[in-house]
């Protein structure tokens, strides 16, 4: 499909940029029907809520609140030069085509809208349609219209869910911080205009996609408004990390003398399906959330799974046939000049990353202890970890949202912003459950409603807010104590016990819901390293960083701190539905680079069953672009900071940091310390077990892919050397049965002159380096050989075109001489 994709580029282009457009057209013209699904079946709160809406039928229409206040010489909102004001607006506000209704505190029975002390007053607006469906051009009008009445002494907010959606940036804002930031961290790495925009271009497609979709499937299930949010949040950051990877091995292949086209296929056909693999175990760990049973998670299983498969979809179907656009210009000008002056590169990995590794090595129990401390600390704050909701009280002070919460809990007490409702069925008499209630410690006021169709409602005004501790102590004591000693049946509901009950479901859920990913992971890394140490390894690691990033959350939005700095409000409970979606992704973002760290140190381990090289080449070879990745996902996540909206926040927030220590503490240090120490036992498997495991490869043996120099479709290895091309070599005697040997002979020019100073490089199958020497004096070398198997010997000498071939290796040293000549290396036995 690959190579389909390359040379048909074009074709799979117009397909893709024709299927955004046709979604984005269809998803405008339909709209979106977003609808946050919180009750919860076989608790308390969500029986209240179907007896109140069998009574209480719900008006269809989103109802905000206008909120004003008195203060100074102004006297008070019942004045005659505080109404001249008022009135009037409010009055224009009920003639504006959209809104249904108008319920003021200077109307019949309208006094309870007037605090006690006569300063502050609030009217109820009644939208005709729901808050995603009000325009924002009429919610505009109504605050412009209100706030038009303010004067000295008078001060007028407003709070609701259609009033929050014009305080939030415009669409888009973060993903294009996100992106921005991350194209700076990709040409810093590639070095290249046109292959940092590859990732970007393959990101927004598949995101775009998914968001468009998203909006369709709106329409026929429950999505809550948050899911385009998150999708888009994972969406960005697979799918430019997935690009990423493909990309990177692509360039390497290129570099080291493959055709564009047999690199793109062979990135493909590794990479490629490294980042299939990857996004499953996204997708599954999505679906994980399921097990937790709750209507408001389907929706964000729906849209952020979407979003994943999509963007694995643009990285292996769109991103080879921009490749094929492309061409070598996917690497810079200075590197393709490199290339054709210095030939291919085979060189060992170096820099940073080379000497970081061999720092690990040395030094392997300072760094892992250092580590476990930084996560431990970073850990503390989880001990206090409350799940909650987050509501308008929450928002930026500078909103009128947050004035409006404020004036309201000011003028009528905290606990006005969420009220209770003891919902008592059977038209059973409740004037003693109204006294017991009112008598309850925490209760500001109760009053109850006239019946209908034989349900009373008794609203109960807490004295705390509604995420405040007292608020859920109360909650409990009026189901455990003061309803059953009433003997009346009755149900505690509202919004603020809604959230509640939920938080409480995803407490007792959570554990099953983390075994069931834990032991996943466990179950796939054990198939495709055939290590029971591998593993158990990631495991703990994963809970790890899965403490510390909730403890990093739990201190800047439950504690406060910096959250004046980042601008995102008041501190307060934890989003209770946000550890799961944070345990799912953080699960998915960490086996992307368990796999890609630990296969490269499992392909050396095959190699040569040395451990310690097995890991600090590993580390070394893959570090720089597990860090890339990472850098690339904590910008797109801290953008997310700009969205407007808490969740979003604190998503981007709890993501940024888990992706942060995951990648930059526990697997650039801890892990490979942690193997290190653990030696060859990281890849110990009972043979019983072996024997019964079925065998999942993440990446294939690249036996017959092209050489470098090789043209696409060349023969493999037994048809070369049957036609005569190379010569298998008669090995020497030797007693050896196996293990590690050598490749030797001597190179000479076609007179038969020995040749001095030319490099022979013994290559894996894979592309990686095993050994490299120069030639002496009298054209001898010798390479060392790890193992028997097939291998490439390249060639390379100044004046002469670079040559490399497959070799045969068995279980003794082989000879092999070789005859350079203008256009290349002839291989004679």
């Amino acid at each position: 499909m690959a190579r389909w994709c390359y040379r048909h580029r074009l074709v799979v282009l117009v397909l893709w940029v024709g299927a955004l457009f046709g979604l984005g057209a269809a998803g405008t013209s339909a709209g979106t029907d977003y609808s946050n699904v919180f009750s919860l079946p076989d608790t308390d709160s969500k029986q209240a809520y179907d007896l109140m809406t069998k009574a209480f039928p719900q008006s269809s229409g989103d109802t905000d609140t206008v909120v004003w206040r008195s203060s100074g010489d102004q006297g008070p909102v019942t004045d005659s030069a505080v109404r001249s004001r008022i009135e009037p607006a409010l009055k224009e506000i009920a003639g504006m085509r959209g809104i249904g209704r108008v319920a003021g505190p200077y109307e019949k029975n309208g006094a309870a809208q007037i605090s006690r002390d006569g300063r502050t007053a609030y009217a109820q607006i009644t939208f005709t349609g729901q808050a995603n469906e009000v325009p924002k051009d009429l919610v505009q009008k109504v605050v412009d219209t209100a706030q038009g009445a303010e004067s000295d002494g008078l001060q007028i907010e407003l709070g609701g869910q259609a009033i929050t959606r014009i305080q939030e940036p415009p669409t888009g804002v973060s993903e294009v911080v996100g992106i921005a930031a991350a194209a700076v961290v990709l040409f810093l790495a590639f070095g290249s205009l046109f292959a940092m925009l590859l990732p970007i271009v393959v990101a927004i497609m598949g995101v775009g996609s998914g968001m468009m979709a998203t909006m369709l499937l709106s329409h026929v299930t429950n999505v809550p408004e948050v899911a385009p949010l998150l999708g888009s949040l994972i969406g960005l950051g697979v799918g430019i990390d997935y690009a990423l990877f493909i990309v990177t091995r692509h360039r390497r292949g290129i570099q080291r003398g493959l055709d564009p086209e047999e690199s793109a296929v062979r990135a493909l056909n590794t990479s490629g399906r490294a980042v299939l693999f990857a996004g499953g175990t996204v997708c599954i760990a999505l679906a994980g959330m399921l097990v937790m049973n709750l209507r408001f998670l389907d929706g964000v299983v729906i849209a952020t799974s979407l979003t994943v498969v999509l963007s694995v979809l643009a990285a292996i179907t769109l991103l080879p046939a921009l490749l094929g656009l492309l061409g070598p210009r996917v690497l810079s000008g200075k590197q393709r000049r490199k290339l054709a002056e210095a030939g291919p590169d085979l060189a060992e990995a170096s820099g940073p990353a080379a000497r970081w590794s061999a720092y690990v090595q040395r030094r392997p129990r300072a760094i892992a202890a250092t580590a476990l401390v930084v996560m431990a600390v970073l850990a503390l704050p989880v001990l206090s970890l409350r799940l909650g909701a987050t509501d308008q009280g929450n928002n930026q002070e500078s909103t009128t949202t947050r004035q409006a919460y404020d004036l309201l809990a000011e003028g009528f007490g905290p606990g006005f912003n969420g009220p209770l409702q003891v919902v008592v069925p059977g038209g059973a008499d409740t004037t003693e459950l109204v006294r017991t209630i009112r008598a309850t410690d925490d209760v500001a006021q109760a009053a109850a409603a006239p019946p209908a169709e034989g349900v009373t409602v008794i609203q109960v005004v807490p004295e705390t807010s509604p995420q405040s501790v007292g608020t859920d102590r109360l909650i409990d004591r009026l189901r455990d104590d003061v309803i059953p000693e009433a003997g009346v049946e009755a149900h505690v509901g509202g919004v603020t016990a809604v959230f509640k009950d939920f938080a409480s479901v995803t407490g007792d859920r959570l554990p099953y819901f983390v075994g069931a990913i834990i032991g996943l992971g466990f179950l796939l890394l054990l198939i495709a390293f055939r290590s029971l140490v591998v593993p158990l390894t990631a495991a703990l690691m994963n809970l790890i960083a899965a403490a510390a990033s909730f403890g990093v959350l739990v201190a800047v939005f439950q504690w406060g701190w910096g959250t004046e700095f980042l601008g995102i409000g008041k501190e307060g409970p934890i989003t209770a539905f946000l550890p799961v979606i944070m345990l799912s992704l953080l699960f998915g973002l960490s086996m992307d680079y368990q796999v890609f760290l630990v296969s490269r140190m499992h392909e050396e381990w095959v190699h040569t069953g040395d451990n310690a090289r097995a890991v600090r080449v590993g580390l070394a070879e893959t570090s720089r672009v597990i860090n890339c990745a990472a850098l690339i996902m904590i910008c797109v996540f801290s953008a997310f900071v700009l969205s407007g909206d808490m969740e979003g926040a604190m998503a981007g927030i709890g993501l940024a940091a888990a992706v942060a220590l995951d990648a930059f503490i526990l697997r650039t240090a801890l892990v490979p310390a942690a193997m290190h120490l653990l030696g060859r036992s990281n890849w110990w498997l009972p043979d019983w077990l072996e024997r019964r495991l079925p065998h999942l490869a993440v990446e294939p043996a690249e036996s017959s892919a092209a050489l470098p120099n090789e043209p696409a479709g060349a023969q493999p290895t037994e048809s070369i050397e049957s036609a005569g091309l190379i010569k298998p070599a008669e090995p020497m005697e030797s007693s050896s049965t196996g293990g590690a040997t050598v490749v030797h002979g001597f190179l000479r020019t076609p007179d038969g002159d020995p040749l001095d100073g030319a490099s022979v490089t013994l290559v894996s199958r894979g592309g990686r380096q095993l050994d490299r020497v120069t030639s002496l004096a009298d054209g001898s070398y010798i390479v060392s050989v790890p193992a028997p198997g097939a291998y490439v010997l390249a060639v390379t000498a100044h004046g002469v075109a670079p040559r490399a071939r497959h070799i045969s290796v068995g279980g003794g040293p082989l000879v092999y001489d070789v005859e350079l000549t203008d256009d290349g290396a002839d291989l004679v036995n």
